[in-house]
């Protein structure tokens, strides 16, 4: 068996998603390799009202929260020692960039946090189980502690 050589750590946020960050950087240490991290915006706070949906046009909210999102990364990644070559924040469809920088960067396993959702919610597919159909590396999903 190999040992792995680049781990990427896809991250949510969320107070759970720092548990699967604990192992990957473990993981990471364990086989001494390299450690990347993702995050993947993939979409817009667009409320409902009683006149549809709004779309907010205040371009400080939108520069606000892709900056607010940017600190998180960057302070998690140097939390986790993460050169800034190995961050990356992409705009997009979560699963599909996952592969795509893994693959990119020759990532030889992933680590996603998984809410081990059951029924309509695992139909409708989560990242975690899209990443681990569609992934050509391994793919270590890491059962998140309940809120």
């Amino acid at each position: 068996m190999r040992d792995y050589k680049h781990v990427l750590l896809a991250v949510d946020y969320s107070e759970q998603g720092f548990y699967a960050a604990e192992k990957a950087e473990f993981l990471a240490k364990k086989y001494q390799a390299k450690l990347s991290i993702i995050h993947v915006l993939d979409n817009i706070p667009m409320p409902d009202t009683n006149y549809g949906t709004l779309i907010p046009l205040d371009q400080d909210s939108s520069y606000d929260l892709l900056e607010a999102e940017k600190a998180k990364l960057i302070h998690l990644g140097d939390q986790l020692n993460v050169g800034l070559d190995n961050r990356w924040m992409l705009w997009g469809v979560p699963k599909q960039e996952i592969i795509h920088i893994a693959e990119q960067e020759q990532v030889d396993l992933i680590v996603v946090g998984s809410h081990g959702r059951h029924g309509l919610a695992l139909l409708l597919g989560s990242t975690a189980n899209g990443v681990l159909h569609y992934a050509k590396c391994d793919v270590l999903a890491i059962r998140l502690p309940d809120e």
